[in-house]
């Protein structure tokens, strides 16, 4: 018996002993995990706060969080600076491509995902249908049961929002869970704030290179349209941007065309006209501050114009102004479902804007500079023509004239008198060059004007004449000759080179334009075959004569000495 009692107590010391030391193992075991989570934890936040872009940053905080507490999925929602404070951003981890497809839009802030945003504090869930929140999940949807949320903020504002569902195991997330969340969402915010610092200043930069670059290619003097282009390919690249649309003024009106469109859906968009009581961009003409919007597919304020934001969402515009004009407006546009354009982001732009706007200022008065150079310079050769070349020419013709008397052959005689008139024609046309050089309609300048265009008339004739007509055009011809009288004339001079190429077998052609006494007179001699009986009421004369007709005037063809055709087209011109 005395035996059996020995045992009996060497067989409980010896499982108060096994009890112990499973005890004790249970405790260094849970040590060793707290360490080792600590551990885990320590380098979340170093390997989160290593990254500078603000994306990878996102990104690497969701699949940190998922690894730390043990989750199947994980997901970090952006907070909108919208009023109704929703999500702007939902970036997931642990669903692939498909399931996301099959789940459709992304959340916008409801259910518990909502109760989050407005009680901004840890909320942990064995089971998520419990909530009174909760109103369950969309078609393609996987299940979940098990939730852990904690807010992230950035300097005392909350930024988003961790969310961690399906605890691995079956197991319910614990409070050891949530402290290492809590501490993870700290570090998160450190490393959110830290990105979006380097963010901006790189943003910054790269509107600072922007402007120089658009107010170098103004300056430099590039047409306004390539201006325009870097405008708006540099504001689309650096607000990453889908398409990118810049509108301009009509004058003397309450309207607005687009100028360039470039990007998602630029077509529907060029050559528009935009009241600005009825459009976005209208809007953005009312302040001065950059507006924005969701989706611009369902903005009240854009009711005018046809349909063109199909596949469109976010959108932000501002004006361009310099001083008190507003020389355009710039509109951003992202595909819809892409993040909303922030503060952040269009503040810069109205800069940008700005400085835009300013450089077409410069360049335009730059251009009024050189134009007002140009007239001078060209005021400055008239007079020296006038005062000494022609003047020269007429002395030298009196003179010629005078010594007429004195040479006593007639052959002699003639070819003084022939000079003589050769003096007045020269004289004739170097007054005709001062008319043009002392033209100030814009038309003369840059092209579009009646002696501008007669020469291009000429010029386009060539191949087909074989040879190179001669050319006089004396009056003021860019001044005094209305815009649709110029057109009718241009018109006249061509259909009469035509068929001189055509039906007249010509070496040689004279053509002039003149304006004087009243009227301008368009001539077109050759030395053709004439115009053969029965045909001088064939359908290009015909047309010849009644614009002469509808102007007031009147045309005449004739064969003049020695052969070949003159056509003389004259009309009346208003005012005299």
């Amino acid at each position: 018996m005395a035996e059996a009692g020995a045992n009996g107590g060497r067989r409980a010391e010896r499982s108060s002993l096994d009890d112990l030391l499973n005890e004790l193992q249970q405790r260094i075991n849970t040590v060793r995990g707290t360490r080792e989570r600590v551990h885990g934890l320590l380098e979340a936040v170093l390997t989160v706060g290593r990254e500078l872009d603000l994306s990878q940053v996102l990104r690497r905080i969701v699949e940190t969080a998922v690894v730390l507490v043990d989750a199947e999925y994980g997901a970090l929602g952006v907070i909108g600076e919208q009023e109704e404070r929703r999500l702007s951003a939902f970036l997931t981890v642990g669903l692939d491509d498909a399931r996301v497809a099959r789940i459709g839009a992304l959340p916008q802030g409801h259910g518990i995902l909502g109760e989050l945003i407005r009680h901004p504090e840890p909320l942990r869930l064995a089971e998520i249908s419990d909530h009174p929140a909760s109103y369950g999940f969309p078609a393609g949807h996987p299940p979940m049961h098990s939730f852990l949320g904690v807010p992230i903020r950035v300097r005392d504002e909350v930024f988003g929002n961790l969310y961690l569902t399906e605890k691995r195991g079956g197991a319910a997330f614990d409070a050891e869970d949530e402290t290492v969340l809590a501490t993870l969402a700290v570090a998160a915010g450190v490393a959110i704030e830290n990105a979006r610092l380097y963010e901006e200043a790189r943003r910054r930069q790269r509107w600072l290179e922007a402007n120089a670059e658009v107010t170098r290619a103004l300056l430099s003097g590039d047409a306004e349209t390539r201006a325009l282009e870097l405008i708006v390919s540099s504001a689309r690249e650096i607000l990453q941007a889908d398409l990118g649309v810049l509108a301009l003024p009509i004058p003397g009106s309450d309207e607005l065309q687009v100028a360039l469109a470039s990007g998602t859906g630029a077509e529907a968009h060029r050559g528009l006209v935009l009241p600005r009581e009825a459009s976005f961009m209208g809007a953005a003409c009312a302040g001065p501050d950059p507006i924005t919007t969701p989706d611009a597919s369902d903005d009240p304020r854009i009711t005018a114009g046809p349909p063109r934001w199909e596949g469109l969402g976010p959108a932000a515009a501002v004006r361009m102004e310099a001083g008190d004009r507003v020389r355009g407006v710039l509109l951003l546009a992202r595909a819809a479902g892409r993040p909303l354009f922030t503060s952040a982001e269009t503040a810069p732009l109205r800069g940008f804007a700005g400085q835009a706007a300013l450089a077409l200022e410069l360049s335009d008065r730059r251009q009024v500079g050189e134009q007002l150079a140009l007239f001078e310079d060209r005021d400055r050769i008239a007079r020296d023509l006038h005062d000494l070349a022609i003047q020269r020419l007429f002395a030298t013709g009196m003179t010629l004239q005078s010594t007429v008397r004195f040479v006593s052959r007639p052959e002699g005689s003639e070819r003084l008198l022939r000079a003589v008139d050769d003096l007045d024609e020269t004289i004739k046309i170097i007054r005709s060059t001062i008319f043009g050089l002392r033209s100030r309609e814009p038309g003369a300048a840059d092209g579009r004007g009646l002696r501008a265009r007669a020469v291009k008339t000429v010029d386009d004739a060539l191949p087909a004449l074989g040879f190179t007509p001669s050319l006089r055009m004396e009056g003021l011809l860019d001044t005094d000759v209305p815009a649709d009288v110029a057109d009718h004339a241009v018109a006249v001079l061509g259909e009469a080179l035509a068929n001189v190429a055509r039906h007249a077998r010509a070496r040689s052609a004279d053509l002039s334009l003149v304006v004087g006494s009243g009227a301008l007179t368009v001539t077109v001699k050759d030395d053709g075959r004439g115009v053969p009986a029965g045909e001088t009421r064939r359908s290009g004369l015909r047309n010849l004569s009644e614009r002469a007709l509808q102007l007031g005037g009147g045309l005449t063809v004739e064969t003049p000495e020695g052969g070949g055709t003159r056509l003389t087209w004259r009309v009346p011109l208003p005012g005299d």
